[in-house]
């Protein structure tokens, strides 16, 4: 679709459900970054979305700003099925953690939940600000989802308490797992999780524990020590091309 003047390629996220025609007002955050940082103008055109309405092009009925109105006037793409994968992760530092959530995203994780270690050394988890960037990330990567940002937990309440039914996959540097590609393989179709340690790894208590737990399968990532924040995006990417939606 070739765009005109008055079409912008802007994308948003918006929580409710999206219905040609249906007038809706967007947030005030949303209002100020259409007005002040991307210059919109009134009946101009964006796209926005969720994974239960869909995309859409909508008007801008409104605009001013704290406030915007958008209508519904031509559907794009219809929901989709999306991968069964979450990311279990030691929050890092500030912009590791950022690089975390937002390649997730990028890489189709569906939800992502901060796990509490023995060594995880930040002490401020911000909720608000990672579903933020969460939301940014899908915006820019054309996904129809945001990921669900779990509340932190710690390790062992997390694995105490987890549904058997999806399949933990640890990597673990220090030991040996079995090659991350076989165990996938055998593993397809299971709703599915990876858990990634923080900056210096698991203690060995804590990989301990881990390993007593059944639905934990142990993978290895190559010969070479990862960073965490790599250790994610590895998983991921091998993860999906192996048995999610790169097939």
């Amino acid at each position: 679709m070739q765009l005109s003047k008055n079409q912008q390629n802007i994308r948003i996220w918006v929580c409710v459900d999206l219905v040609l025609g249906k007038r809706i007002e967007l947030l005030p955050e949303q209002a100020h970054y259409l007005n002040n940082v991307m210059r919109c103008e009134k009946d101009c055109s964006i796209k926005c979305f969720n994974n239960n309405s869909g995309e859409f092009w909508c008007k801008l009925i409104e605009l001013s700003k704290n406030n915007a109105v958008i209508e519904p006037f031509e559907k794009i793409r219809a929901c989709e099925n999306e991968s069964d994968i979450w990311v279990l992760f030691s929050p890092l530092k500030k912009d590791k953690t950022d690089f975390v959530i937002e390649k997730a995203v990028e890489l189709g994780a569906n939800r992502i939940v901060p796990v509490l270690t023995e060594r995880t050394n930040v002490k401020h988890i911000k909720i608000e600000r990672y579903t933020a960037q969460a939301i940014e990330a899908a915006e820019q990567c054309e996904r129809l989802s945001v990921p669900e940002i779990g509340k932190p937990i710690n390790l062992k309440e997390l694995l105490n308490k987890w549904d058997e039914k999806r399949v933990v996959y640890f990597a673990d540097e220090r030991r040996k797992g079995e090659n991350a590609v076989d165990v996938f393989n055998k593993t397809l179709n299971c709703p599915s999780a990876i858990l990634i340690g923080p900056e210096g790894g698991f203690s060995d208590s804590e990989a301990n524990f881990i390993n007593q737990h059944k639905f934990v399968k142990n993978i290895s990532l190559g010969k070479r020590i990862l960073r965490a924040e790599t250790a994610v995006c590895a998983t991921l990417a091998v993860w999906q091309a192996t048995v999610g939606d790169w097939k």
